[in-house]
């Protein structure tokens, strides 16, 4: 499809593709995409100017029943043809805004991922924020969980499981890869070479750039596909086409996927590691000659992330299961600090390429659970806050972690235990986030009082299954 810039670029697709349905998506606060549908002859020049209505209470975190009203605004540049549906369906991403005034909706994440591109600018210190995620996830066969009063359990089954490696299959064939030993194996070992790969080419359709895919640590189907780099929002957008995809083409094969950070006990979780560099006009601000071929700039960048650590992991590894997968152990990032090569620091530095235009850093605490304009936001004010204030992060780690004696391990900081701990160090810590008005006061309250509510006070209230394995015969 060509490039599409303009709202006469739409209609143009809509023409000469035979587009029946348009499909208009916006994210929800906590992170979900949203969608509804329209005739294709409805779009007209003024619905990209004049936007769509939609009942806006009904949107989790979002307006109070009476002032219900929002509106969708489609961006053209978004547009896309959906891989999926029976009819021609084109897919527009929209941003929010107040029927009344007209402004952008504050509670919006993806207009606080503009006003967070647009605010780097105007420091001065760079044009671009340059982000690229690699998020990975599970295709399991069959999940099947449920809670209330009376009972509460889960069940996740898949035919890579170690668990069945006795289970009568009518053949078992045998090839299940152990526990943590998932990482890279070929077929028949690896069952899902096929539908990752159709996974691939199918984003790839659609215009999510793909670097490689591949098997991951974990037994049971864990996988990862990674994406090109991309400027922040366009890299947001990316990341909802990217789970989209995957779910549906994992649904068309019969299969269930997920990005929960730790759906398996005692393996691996599911991580996004994100890589990040600072850029203005062709030079990466981040390549010099300090440690690990970094810059000024890059030291005190990695000072901002590992200062504010705790308050972002509440928006970057955002929910109770975050911190089931934030423990020693499994190659957890749970070290706040930085490294060239030790993997349970919060921060690494690839070493895969010394080129100028290859240097970043990467921070491997956030999981795919996230809402990523906002989780990529909140980074990038880290960042910009330690560069500001000239930040050090210290020395670097790179002793194993394992080694390190007690009292010297005592001496580095650790991520949060828990989402109630990262939200409580995010009511203490958000002052960089409120900058250029990015984040608002309303919107870090929202989230801290949705969280607490709606996920922390929630599980809190259940008991949990391994609870009856413990006390019930006291």
């Amino acid at each position: 499809m060509s490039e599409i810039e303009t709202a006469k670029d739409v209609l143009n697709v809509i023409k000469k593709e035979g587009v029946e349905v348009v499909d208009l998506r916006f994210m929800d606060f906590p992170g979900l995409w949203q969608h509804f549908s329209i005739p294709a002859r409805e779009v007209g020049e003024d619905t990209f100017e004049n936007g769509l209505g939609f009942d806006g209470s009904s949107i989790r975190g979002w307006q109070a029943i009476n002032e219900s009203d929002m509106l969708v605004r489609p961006v053209p540049k978004t547009a896309f043809i959906d891989p999926f549906f029976q009819a021609k369906t084109l897919v527009i991403i929209c941003n929010i805004c107040d029927p009344v005034t007209g402004e952008d909706y504050t509670r919006d994440p993806r207009n606080i991922a503009r006003k967070a591109e647009n605010y780097l600018k105007t420091t001065g210190i760079a044009e671009v924020a340059y982000f690229g995620p690699e998020a990975e996830f599970f295709i399991f066969d069959d999940i099947r969980f449920d809670q209330n009063e009376h009972e509460g359990y889960y069940h996740i089954d898949s035919v890579e499981g170690r668990w069945n490696a006795g289970r009568p299959e009518n053949p078992n064939l045998g090839y299940k890869p152990r526990y943590k030993e998932g990482y890279f194996p070929v077929p028949p070992t690896d069952s899902q070479q096929d539908i990752r790969s159709e996974m691939m080419l199918t984003l790839e359709k659609i215009g999510v750039l793909i670097e490689a895919q591949h098997h991951e640590v974990a037994t049971g189907g864990q996988a990862e596909i990674d994406m090109r780099f991309q400027p922040l929002v366009k890299m947001a957008d990316n990341v909802l086409k990217y789970k989209y995809v995957i779910k549906n083409v994992a649904k068309k094969h019969g299969k269930t996927v997920t990005f929960m950070p730790k759906p398996l006990f005692n393996d691996n979780g599911t991580g996004m590691h994100v890589h990040a560099s600072l850029w203005k006009g062709d030079q990466n601000l981040f390549y010099g000659n300090g440690y690990a071929g970094l810059s000024d700039a890059a030291m005190y960048a990695i000072g901002g992330i590992l200062k504010h650590a705790p308050a972002l992991l509440s928006i970057t590894s955002p929910t109770t299961n975050s911190y089931k997968r934030l423990v020693p152990g499994f190659e957890a990032p749970v070290n706040l600090a930085y490294s060239r090569r030790n993997r349970s620091a919060a921060i690494r530095i690839p070493l895969y390429s010394a080129s100028q235009k290859a240097k970043r850093i990467e921070f491997r605490c956030p999981d795919p659970s996230c809402n990523p304009y906002l989780a990529f936001s909140a980074i990038l004010m880290a960042m910009i806050d330690g560069i500001q204030k000239k930040i050090h992060p210290g020395d670097p780690l790179d002793k194993d972690i394992y080694d390190l004696p007690p009292e010297e391990l005592a001496k580095v900081p650790h991520t949060p235990g828990s989402l109630r701990e990262a939200l409580h160090a995010l009511a203490e810590d958000h002052e960089f986030l409120l900058k250029g008005d990015v984040f608002t006061s309303d919107v870090i309250e929202t989230w801290i009082s949705y969280k607490m509510e709606k996920e922390v006070q929630a599980i809190d209230l259940r008991p949990h299954p391994w609870e009856f394995a413990l006390y019930y015969d006291i």
